[in-house]
């Protein structure tokens, strides 16, 4: 959730450090902080600032030099947002100073014992308790001081260190949250999250769990916990920097709103077989046979994830004709569930390294399931686990609520429902109408996005209201769900979704002229059902915006949507809801790009 850059090199450090942040402020962070050093300077030098990192810059002297570094921007576990709490963190002495992403479970418990050997803290969070165990480590070398360490500690890590007697080294080490490397010419770079390496490098290496590593300016080298010698082959990412840049809108949702008709035609390139009216999906290592033998799909995701996982499921069981649902992975993983070895396991993460979906993975495998990763980071710790799965190909996503990368996962879940249904009973007929609905898809968003200013002056009258409903029947209750997520996320307005069919058994309460209700009703076999829902509503006064096929008589307001095939309607559905959510939003003058409390990247229970 939080933001982690490091830099070893001969370039002066800093303004290195405070780029790489910015570049991480869409991850969410309430306080950031730098320490830099190098082999000619007398010890470590750190400033650190509670808020955005525009006020961090705006403490650094302008002697601030060095050739070694590293920073973070902090989201709040323990102790509230202050300078004290941020991070680095360093001991009494000056000499080791720490940046961790993760939660340390028994902080608690090792805090009470050092305190009792006379350690006294300056902040109230669980990363001081790992710098003084490094600090009191005997180890001679930087790397079994904090393996010893590390021995110590119970939970979550992702970890750079330095040391005011090493100034030609970092070390990093992983554990559950995301370590990058970025390997420069004489010249080496970490972070938790490629977007703050893409200016300087495209070569990557991404630490597996229990993985270090040291970097000097000139080399690196990766290792376990215990000390033994690892393999990393450095990889080449996929985005470049301009991927990152706003490219003249005025909000990163905007852009990523805009930009979902070309991110839908790259997640369907080169996968489409128009000779056998199905997909090509070799990566997920699958062959006909084995998905012939499966009896039930489960998905796990979180937030938007699980949304989109809820789409997928239904989409399978039309298509493939296989009992599917899907479930957040943060329940779960918690509840004992039954693992079926007939049971196809699917987990969904847009950055694949969302720990509750990453935690769910690991305990599946170790039951001896199969799971499949649907996900948008290649190399990402989910797709690293699973034993197959799907690239969405969304790019980069650097608003903190998703919009494209949902839109895309929605498409790949189609591309997997249509593979097993054509190795099942999906006929050929069926299996060509779907391909012609998938290539559709870009035009008709495309043709949505074309109506944003009608959608624009809808929200500005929306956002008065205190909360609102959003309802949806079968396939348009998941897209009633997300809408009302995306909602909460970025307008703060708060909103719930419903089954339209369970109107009548309690929500009907609710209804009055100052609570709008949002319908979802596709012109499909359960049309007359969803006009009756309306005919309820409208009887209390309610007022109704329709998202539908056609003009509704019944609502105040109809949003009308291309219509598609049926199954793949519910792709198309959502969009024009993130423009009345981003618009609702701008109108309110919220921070559109961050919303308060929440991070992008979810790698902490």
């Amino acid at each position: 959730m939080c933001g982690i850059v490091g830099y070893i090199g001969k370039r002066d450090v800093a303004p290195l450090l405070l780029e790489g942040l910015q570049r991480l402020e869409y991850r969410g962070y309430d306080s950031a902080g730098i320490v830099v050093t190098s082999p000619k300077s007398a010890g470590l030098k750190m400033v650190k600032a509670k808020g955005r990192v525009r006020d961090l810059e705006a403490k650094v002297p302008a002697r601030f030099k060095g050739t070694t570094g590293i920073a973070h921007t902090r989201w709040a576990t323990h102790g509230a947002p202050s300078d004290v709490n941020a991070h680095p963190h360093m001991d009494p002495e000056n000499k080791v100073a720490v940046v961790h992403n993760g939660i340390i479970d028994n902080a608690s418990e090792l805090r009470k014992k050092l305190e009792a050997e006379g350690v006294e803290f300056l902040s109230e969070t669980d990363t001081e308790v790992l710098t003084h165990l490094i600090a009191r480590a005997q180890a001679d070398k930087l790397e079994d001081r904090v393996r010893e360490a590390l021995r110590l500690i119970e939970g979550t890590y992702g970890i750079a260190v330095m040391h005011a007697d090493f100034p030609e080294r970092i070390v990093v080490a992983r554990n559950g949250s995301p370590v990058v490397l970025g390997i420069g010419e004489k010249e080496m770079f970490v972070a938790s999250d490629i977007a703050a390496l893409v200016t300087h490098t495209r070569q990557i290496v991404t630490l597996d769990d229990g993985e270090m590593a040291t970097l000097k300016a000139d080399d690196f080298r990766t290792y376990t916990t215990e000390g033994t010698r690892t393999t990393a082959e450095p990889t080449t990412v996929e985005w470049e920097a301009a991927s990152y840049d706003m490219g003249g809108h005025d909000t990163y949702m905007h852009k990523e709103i805009h930009e979902q008709a070309e991110a839908v035609d790259r997640v369907l390139r080169g996968r489409i077989d128009d000779r056998f009216s199905t997909v090509h999906l070799g990566g997920l290592n699958l062959d006909a046979r084995e998905a012939r033998q499966i009896r039930r799909v489960k998905i796990l995701g979180c937030g938007t994830s699980y949304h989109a996982g809820m789409i997928g499921a239904q989409m399978i069981e039309e298509l493939a004709r296989i009992p599917a649902d899907a479930e957040p992975a943060s329940e779960f993983r918690y509840r004992n569930a039954v693992v079926d070895p007939d049971t196809l396991y699917v987990a969904v993460s847009q950055s694949g390294e969302t720990y509750d979906v990453l935690a769910a993975v690991q305990e599946l495998k170790r039951k001896g399931a199969r799971v499949l990763g649907i996900v948008n980071v290649v190399g990402s710790a989910i797709a690293r686990e699973a034993d197959g799965g799907m690239y969405v190909h969304a790019g980069p996503e650097v608003c903190v609520v998703s919009t494209k990368c949902f839109t895309n996962t929605t498409v790949a879940f189609a591309l997997l429902a249509l593979h097993l249904g054509r190795t099942r009973d999906l006929s050929v007929a069926d299996g060509k109408r779907i391909i012609e609905g998938l290539r559709r898809l870009p035009g008709q968003i495309s043709e949505m996005l074309e109506q944003e200013e009608e959608i624009k002056k809808l929200a500005e009258q929306y956002a008065e209201a205190r909360s609102m409903l959003f309802i949806g029947r079968v396939r348009g209750y998941p897209v009633a769900r997300e809408a009302s997520l995306k909602l909460k996320e970025v307008s703060y307005i708060h909103a719930e979704a419903y089954p339209a069919s369970e109107l009548k058994h309690g929500p009907l309460a609710l209804i009055e002229p100052a609570l709008p209700t949002v319908a979802i009703v596709p012109d499909d076999d359960l049309l007359e059902k969803n006009r009756a829902a309306l005919e309820e509503i409208k009887a209390r006064s309610g007022k109704i915006l329709a998202v539908a096929h056609r003009e509704q008589e019944k609502a105040d307001q109809t949003i009308v949507v291309p219509k598609n095939e049926d199954e793949l309607d519910p792709i198309l559905m959502g969009i024009p809801l993130q423009l009345l959510a981003y618009h609702t939003a701008l109108a309110l003058g919220r921070d559109i790009d961050k919303p308060r409390n929440l991070a992008k990247s979810v790698t902490v229970e």
